[in-house]
């Protein structure tokens, strides 16, 4: 099989180390067996009709990589700490440790954090675990801010950096990142209302698939780093046609690691809240409102949107969809299939159109939802299903 997982699109940007070839390890999730027939997979049902809600987000992407440097800004001294396109959630642990050690040269105990988004948080409470006293200044709390419209999927190398662009030692740092953010996301997994948790990924083709499109005029040849979490991550496995239910002609397995992030979030905030943090409301339009704060030392997580408070231009948006539909409680899998997401997870089942390549969405700051895609993204996915959609309402 030639396909490079890598060069698919978010969904499978963290299993580009895999590796496709070879065996894989036991799986986690894997669904029950009915003597040595097919798994028993329940279907998901994507009909249109059961949409609940269109959502867009846009990813930060820079093509030097994330921003980690540090500046005085109004007497304060500043780390910065955004910019990690798709990989946000999948870096957060590893970017937090990074910027926390920074904000706490010289003894300083009082830090202020500016964000409350995936980046803000970890950051947040690695700055407690450190032992500082820290309060998040922001205008909204995670529940409205983009990292909950993310995919909620292990990608760390998701838009990351342009190969071109990066550093000579943004490699080394991605993996430092990567790896320390692995070993945090684990320690979630099989905690009460399963914030992180194991399911199996199907990665579907059809026989007449044809080779990738050539990428547009242009394009930013993304980073990415197959060989850097060899060790860590588990290797997918080929399928026969005997070992899965769906009509294609190939097909592959592979544990995906999901990040539930509604219950991930609540955790979040809880124990950031429990360790004596504050979180107040407040609005920067300038990076000279942060002259407002008492504490001398900030950490500004602020994602997309330091490209305005900041008058960063190297942002770039990416922009990405998601169609939810209700959770279906009994499913343990998800699908990528024609260049489509589908992702059940325990607040809702995630359907993205990710597109041909990871130019799709972007440049694009536009943030009104597009149906149109979504039925799209629908039709392609439902026969996968035929015959088989369970009874349900709506």
């Amino acid at each position: 099989m030639t396909m490079s997982v890598q060069n698919r699109r978010t969904m499978l940007a963290g299993i580009g180390a895999l590796g496709l070839a070879g065996c894989a390890p036991k799986l986690t999730g894997q669904p029950a067996l009915q003597g040595f027939g097919k798994p028993v997979l329940p279907p998901i049902d994507v009909r249109m009709a059961r949409i609940t809600n269109i959502s867009v987000c846009l990813r930060p992407f820079r093509a030097a990589g994330p921003r980690m440097d540090v500046e005085t800004v109004g007497g304060k001294r500043v780390v910065h700490n955004y910019g990690h396109g798709g990989s946000g959630w999948s870096l957060s642990w590893g970017s937090a440790a990074i910027a926390a050690a920074k904000a706490m040269e010289g003894g300083t105990r009082d830090v202020a954090v500016i964000g409350c988004g995936a980046i803000g948080l970890t950051s947040a409470i690695t700055l407690q675990r450190a032992g500082a006293r820290v309060t998040i200044y922001a205008k909204e709390r995670l529940p409205q801010t983009r990292s909950a419209r993310a995919t909620g999927t292990w990608s760390p190398a998701s838009r990351i950096a342009d190969v071109a662009r990066m550093g000579a030692g943004f490699p080394a740092l991605w993996e430092q990142m990567a790896r320390a953010s692995w070993a945090a996301h684990l320690g979630y997994v099989g905690m009460a209302g399963e914030p992180v948790l194991w399911s199996d990924l199907y990665i579907l083709h059809d026989a007449d698939r044809s080779l990738p499109s050539p990428p547009p005029a242009g394009a930013i040849d993304f980073a990415h780093f197959p060989g850097r979490l060899r060790d860590l991550t588990p290797r997918s496995r080929p399928l026969t046609a005997q070992d899965h239910p769906f009509p294609v002609a190939e097909a592959r397995l592979a544990p995906s690691l999901t990040f539930n992030i509604a219950e991930l979030g609540r955790r979040l905030m809880a124990d950031f809240l429990m360790e004596g943090g504050r979180i107040e409301p407040m609005v920067f339009h300038t990076p000279a409102d942060l002259a407002r704060l008492r504490q001398p030392v900030v950490v500004n997580c602020t994602g997309y949107g330091a490209r305005d408070l900041w008058a960063d231009d190297s942002i770039i948006p990416v922009r990405g969809q998601i169609a939810w539909l209700p959770a279906q409680p009994e499913l343990r899998y998800s699908i990528f299939y024609r260049n489509i997401s589908l992702l059940p997870r325990p607040d809702g089942i995630v359907l993205q159109q990710a597109g041909p390549s990871e130019m799709f969405g972007y440049g694009i700051a536009d943030e009104t939802p597009d149906r149109a895609e979504a039925e799209a993204a629908a039709a392609a996915i439902a026969p996968l299903f035929a015959g088989r959609a369970p009874a349900r309402a709506g």
